[in-house]
């Protein structure tokens, strides 16, 4: 790496950083007014203002750097390269027959990098964070109930209701287990004060301990039932390590399934996603497997934005930089115009299946993108 290749990188990275942290500073100044009653009460209780505003911002900062750091990478670029045009660096870089694509090299493989960096906020870190995201400042201090969403297994035939959802502890408040399969003695009904959601272990698989059962009211005497072999319904009958006011039902549902704030769900890894899709307890809508395909395309989607703003950057017209910002405006707002439209046509199953909506942007802009990629390094 050669002097002049260090020096546009530094200022092309510290064009990124400042661009970010102001999007940053805009969103928490405007967003602080609805929550800021509710944040100076903790900051008085656990260790001042800026720890709360910390801990209640620092998984925006992961969220808003996921949304924007595509954006902001095609913006530093052409401010850092409209610097350049305007000190004179780039006329006498140009004079001493270095090419466009040359000087841009440094600032494309950051942001190759930068976008990597997106990546692994989105898969490793933001679904760490999902609960946080979903929360409202007064949240933080105690875990509020949340309405519920009914969901069917489709596997056990069982229709999980309840009063309400605490989500960071996953526990139904008064559950109702809705029983269409053949579950003998049970009738069609479970109800109970709790039931808390609990990982596969070595006694049971993944599925719901409920406590403080009030129908059926014999369910110590009851045997424990399932379909061919594998158990639904654990007793106390069978089951020693259950209490006897208690059952145990096997399900592959989760209280993430149950929450009325589906929004959460683009917080989850592709992993996720995907064990979604494939789970066959739960139906999985169109939309869901458009969001599958979408996460897995959208790395080099991204990429492709930043080069097809290239030309934007590379001109010999002498476009000053309001005008260079309004077509890489407009070259964004295509960008997410064709993304927006070929997922609301594979949601809704027009014309396009899935698969082919998420990947039909990439299909329609990665050549373009290329092909201006290859026209910069020639100039």
């Amino acid at each position: 790496m050669t002097k002049i290749d260090r020096y546009i990188l530094i200022l092309f990275i510290r064009t990124v950083v400042v661009c970010f942290c102001s999007i940053a500073g805009i969103f928490i100044v405007f967003h602080a007014f609805t929550s800021l009653d509710d944040l100076v009460h903790l900051g008085r209780t656990e260790g001042g203002l800026a720890a709360v505003m910390l801990r209640y911002y620092g998984p925006y900062m992961l969220l808003l750097f996921d949304w924007t750091g595509a954006i902001i990478v095609l913006m530093s670029l052409l401010f850092t390269v409209g610097w350049l045009r305007r000190t004179g660096e780039l006329t006498a870089t140009l004079s001493a027959g270095i090419s466009h694509g040359r000087i841009l090299r440094p600032m494309l493989i950051a942001s190759f990098f930068i976008i990597s960096l997106q990546l692994a906020n989105r898969e490793c870190l933001l679904p760490h964070y999902r609960d946080a995201l979903a929360m409202k400042a007064k949240e933080l201090e105690q875990e509020s109930e949340q309405p519920i969403l009914p969901c069917y297994d489709l596997t056990n035939q069982i229709l999980i209701e309840g009063a309400s959802l605490l989500p960071r502890s996953k526990r139904i408040n008064y559950p109702s287990f809705r029983l269409d399969g053949d579950f003998e003695g049970f009738g069609d009904l479970i109800t109970a004060k709790s039931a808390q959601w609990s990982e596969a272990t070595e006694d049971h698989a993944e599925g719901y301990l409920v406590s403080g059962i009030k129908r059926p009211e014999n369910i110590a005497s009851l045997a424990s039932v399932g379909t061919e072999h594998r158990p639904v319904i654990l007793t106390p009958h069978d089951h020693p390590w259950l209490k006897p006011n208690e059952c145990f039902i096997a399900t592959t549902i989760n209280s993430e399934f149950l929450q009325t704030d589906q929004s959460t769900s683009r917080f989850v890894s592709i992993s996720e996603i995907a064990s979604r899709v494939k789970n066959p307890a739960v139906h999985s809508s169109l939309s869901v497997q458009v969001l599958l395909h979408e996460r897995m395309v959208r790395p080099p989607l991204d990429y492709a934005l930043v080069l097809l703003g290239l030309p934007i950057v590379v001109n010999r017209r002498g476009r000053n930089l309001f005008l260079m910002i309004a077509v890489a405006i407009g070259t964004v707002l295509f960008f997410f115009a064709i993304k927006t439209l070929s997922g609301a046509m594979g949601g809704s199953g027009y014309l396009l299946s899935p698969a082919m909506a998420a990947w039909v942007p990439l299909l329609v802009l990665g050549p373009i993108a290329y092909v201006r990629f290859r026209e910069v390094q020639t100039e």
